[in-house]
């Protein structure tokens, strides 16, 4: 595959991986190819667990499960994330950002622009979202063949400091290199993200991979390889938006936006 067209088909995958395990050769290659990103002095503060035990998978599911429920229920999600939601369309094309909600059940609809508002989260308690989406995420994850934790080194991860910066940001090439890899493998790649949104939750993940006092447990990611067709869940977004060139590219100074190409 083209590298252009690899980079343009990269997508988080929302839904289920087949069972198949991944095979220890593409295992590999995916923390090869992390190890090639560039770091800061070729610090290569990054470092990696594969996980594919399935007692360790089974307790991540529960976590995750467990924390979206959670953050639903508390109304912490809908708050968080409020900026990035789009509920038409009409709104997704205007922004070209955010995730669109264009999966809802038809009980849900009507009420769909009330969901920011007390009103709104207690109909969403009431017909029972926050348990139906904490179901799809344990079900997710349970069914995933393969975990990877991504850590870096605390003696160039230092916070508040340049250090930081530099380790974040190679942390941020490595993983591009997988989600990258993944496109050509065939597979697909999803954060699993709400455990580390529950502090208590995000240190039983650090206990389940066993994380020493030298590392920084900064991100769980769940992989596999992706079926050729499947069904949507019963609550699901899209994301396959992006903004135009006028919206985030300017030429010479931020004083003047990029020209959008003829016809976009």
């Amino acid at each position: 595959m083209e590298f252009v067209e690899v980079v343009k088909r990269r997508r988080t995958t929302n839904g289920p991986f087949r069972p198949d395990p991944v095979s220890p050769e593409h295992q590999r290659l995916l923390v090869e190819l992390a190890g090639m990103a560039p770091s800061h002095f070729n610090s290569q503060p990054w470092r990696f667990v594969l996980c594919d035990d399935p007692e360790i998978i089974a307790k991540v599911a529960d976590l995750s499960g467990e924390s979206m429920t959670r953050l639903l229920e508390e109304g912490t999600f809908w708050q968080r994330y409020r900026p990035y939601f789009r509920f038409s369309e009409q709104e997704m094309e205007e922004r070209r950002d955010g995730i669109y909600f264009d999966q809802l059940p038809a009980a849900l609809k009507p009420f769909s622009k009330y969901i920011f508002s007390g009103t709104g989260q207690a109909i969403m308690n009431k017909f029972g979202v926050p348990q139906t989406l904490g179901k799809d995420n344990h079900k997710l994850v349970a069914g995933s063949p393969l975990l990877l934790a991504v850590l870096l080194d605390k003696t160039e991860y230092k916070p508040g400091q340049l250090s930081g910066f530099y380790s974040v940001f190679g942390m941020g090439a490595a993983m591009q290199n997988i989600w990258l890899a993944t496109v050509e493998l065939g597979m697909g790649l999803q954060f699993v993200s709400t455990p580390m949104e529950i502090p208590e939750n995000w240190a039983k993940m650090q206990a389940l991979f066993e994380v020493p006092d030298d590392l920084e447990l900064m991100a769980v990611y769940r992989l596999g390889y992706v079926p050729e067709t499947t069904k949507r869940p019963t609550i699901d977004w899209s994301s396959r938006q992006r903004k135009r060139l006028s919206q985030y590219v300017f030429r010479n100074t931020c004083a003047t936006p990029e020209a959008d190409p003829a016809g976009s």
